[in-house]
């Protein structure tokens, strides 16, 4: 199993915008391709105006295919293209995690 960690940094006067554009046009989408949504979440303290999510993936492969499939679905095209009209997101980090033998997430 993997674990894809994503952090978006936005805009904080966009933030709010950006959480109910993501909630209204991209994460039925996203959960359909992607399936294994682990967690959503927001920071509080340290690096602030960060959205982290976590999707789990049973290989490298399968991770591939999902993020294609949902590539090539048009509702998300239309999130996209609304994404970056927005224009909220300043930088996005992703991180490929796989879990040692003795995490509680395999």
């Amino acid at each position: 199993m993997y674990y894809e960690l994503r952090t978006y940094t936005l805009d904080p006067l966009k933030m709010a915008d950006w959480l109910a554009l993501y909630q209204s046009h991209a994460l039925e989408v996203q959960s359909e391709h992607l399936g294994n949504l682990v967690g959503f979440f927001t920071s509080e303290f340290g690096d602030v105006n960060q959205v982290v999510h976590i999707w789990g993936y049973a290989s490298l492969d399968d991770r591939m295919a999902r993020r294609a499939a949902m590539a090539a679905d048009s509702r998300w095209a239309e999130f996209s293209r609304r994404n970056r009209e927005l224009g909220a997101v300043l930088h996005l980090q992703s991180r490929l995690l796989r879990p040692t033998g003795f995490s509680p997430l395999q």
